[in-house]
């Protein structure tokens, strides 16, 4: 049974920044995924760990 629109019950993104619409995708050592998946917010903690690493690469 799908959602109506404007719901109370509908999803909420609460994140600081907007995500941007492009994809990046990589493959993973055999396991990783399964293991990354069982980390609470392991999506978020990703992100910031990706600012961090160009940080780094651009200085």
């Amino acid at each position: 049974m799908p959602f109506k629109k404007n719901n109370q019950y509908g999803f909420e993104k609460k994140l600081d920044r907007p995500l941007d619409k492009k994809i990046i995708g990589f493959r993973c050592y055999e396991g990783q995924a399964d293991k990354l998946k069982q980390i609470p917010d392991w999506q978020e903690k990703f992100r910031l760990y990706i600012d961090e690493l160009i940080k780094d690469h651009s200085e």
